[in-house]
């Protein structure tokens, strides 16, 4: 049942400006008013209202005693349904258009019903209107506003006349700034406008995008404006235009190369592309990160831009399910599950998609080894098994069991090796791969990552093995007029330096 109506607001628009910016029914609503509240008498017309001997107050002492925007608009409203209970016939005035950029109308079209009080917006109008003429763009060309206090840059379109209101200061517009810097470069060229259509005040500026908070003037009646664009360096950054470049190279007007290629046929770039990414980071280069990145993205773009062809699916079906899927297993992060560290994490993770299988009909695996890809390197596979393997109590109980495990493995080893009988290749074959699956558990049972720590191992034996051959090359020899004793000299130098 709904409530009775306690109360009355009624929310005018001030316009953008002057007293010309007013509309008449908000003029009406005003010098009728009983009791009349400003959000902010930091306004051009505020002046004028007190000329006509108009009666306010302003909540300008709320913005001075939160520190938070979120905040001094909860606090804003909050009196505001106050006294519209307590029977106060309430004129709310607001900068601008009621319903355009203002918070606080937008919080009491939601909290009103519940309140029992009935609301009223009166149209004022917009700063939109003025910024449309001032700054000369029709609006129907493609247009997005912005609040800066709120602000999302990944949202916004290249080719749209872009509007980024609420610049207060120059702490909100380096927030603005930074935002910017991730879709345009650092001196594309915006437009600051200041108190736009209001006569003696109005103010614009061009500036390069690293400028924008570097001048002054910022105020409650500021906006920045980004105009539209087609350029390349711009559009490169946005996802829509490496889709659509994919497509092209696959089009019948692309390239040969690229129409020919199948799963199958992309298959060997794509394991190459991602160990060329994984030396990157071994070798902790970023700037060859990025690169070597861009080339994986790339083969998931291929193989996406086949099935989009194909009708099965496209890139962005792909997004929406890994978007999905971490949401849904992050319940410790997008819901009200708790947890208490990783072990739990991974508990919750391993529990939800179990679930996922049960949704789905798919049958319980048949084995506790199941799931583990038959394609991983082999040294990650044997990780992979024995994790699967400990889970169920298949563990050894402590490290120095498993170091003895490995001597085991190696007499063995040994034994096969003095072995002078027809099978000896093939025992030395199964015994090695005993010894390795053991250091293997032993890196494991520590948390050390084997591949890790042999890939360290094989950029430490590159690095010393080019010790030798420099110190042969100052020397004037090769490796032919050298020896396995000078080298070994050669490389207990490279161990000390």
């Amino acid at each position: 049942m709904l409530a009775t109506k306690a109360g009355r607001i009624v929310v005018a628009g001030l316009g953008p400006g002057g007293p010309d910016g007013l509309t008449l029914g908000a003029w009406d609503a005003i010098r009728g008013a009983e009791r009349l509240l400003l959000r902010t008498g930091l306004h051009p017309v505020v002046a004028w209202l007190r000329e006509q001997g108009i009666a306010f107050e302003t909540y300008d002492e709320t913005y001075e005693a939160n520190g938070r925007f979120e905040d001094v608009y909860e606090a804003i409203v909050a009196d505001v349904l106050r006294r519209a209970k307590e029977g106060e016939r309430i004129v709310y005035a607001v900068p601008g258009h009621p319903s355009v950029a203002e918070t606080t109308v937008a919080l009491l079209r939601a909290r009103c019903p519940e309140a029992g009080v009935e609301l009223r917006l009166v149209g004022g109008e917009s700063f939109l209107d003025r910024a449309f003429v001032e700054l000369g763009f029709d609006p129907a060309d493609g247009f997005q506003l912005a609040d800066a206090t709120d602000f999302h840059a990944e949202r916004l379109d290249p080719y749209n006349h872009i509007v980024i209101t609420q610049v207060y200061d120059a702490l909100v517009a380096s927030d603005v700034k930074l935002g910017l810097m991730d879709r345009y470069p650092d001196d594309y060229e915006v437009v600051v406008g200041h108190a736009l259509g209001v006569a003696g005040e109005q103010r614009i500026e061009r500036v390069p995008l690293y400028e924008l908070d570097r001048i002054g003037g910022y105020g409650n009646l500021s906006l920045v404006y980004v105009p539209p664009t087609d350029r390349d360096d711009v559009h490169y950054r946005t996802f829509e235009r490496l889709h659509a470049i994919i497509a092209k190279l696959r089009s019948p007007e692309g390239c040969p190369w690229d129409r020919e290629q199948t799963h199958r046929s992309l298959r060997k770039y794509f394991i190459e592309e991602t160990f060329e990414a994984v030396e990157t980071i071994d070798e902790d280069d970023m700037d060859a990160l990025r690169d070597e990145l861009g080339d994986v993205l790339l083969q998931i773009m291929l193989h996406a831009q086949i099935e989009e062809e194909a009708g099965a699916f496209t890139i962005y079906d792909v997004i929406a399910g890994l978007a999905e899927k971490m949401v849904r297993r992050h319940p410790h992060v997008f819901g009200d599950v708790r947890v208490g560290g990783v072990d739990d994490v991974l508990a919750t993770w391993q529990g939800v998609k179990a679930k996922e299988r049960e949704a789905a009909g798919e049958p319980a695996p048949a084995s506790v080894l199941d799931g583990v890809p038959s394609g991983l390197p082999a040294m990650l596979r044997a990780v992979a098994l024995q994790k699967k393997a400990a889970k169920v109590g298949f563990d050894w109980d402590e490290p120095a069991s498993i170091a003895d495990k490995i001597v085991e493995e190696l007499r063995e080893f040994q034994d096969a090796l003095a072995d002078g009988g027809e099978r000896r290749d093939e025992r030395l074959l199964d015994e090695m791969g005993d010894l390795l699956f053991a250091v293997v558990n032993l890196a494991r049972f520590l948390k050390l990552d084997p591949e890790e720590a042999l890939s360290a191992t094989n950029r430490k034996f590159m690095q010393r093995f080019r010790y030798i051959e420099e110190r042969l090359r100052l020397s004037g020899k090769s490796f032919d007029q050298t020896d396995i004793g000078e080298m070994e000299r050669y490389w207990q130098e490279a161990k000390r330096s």
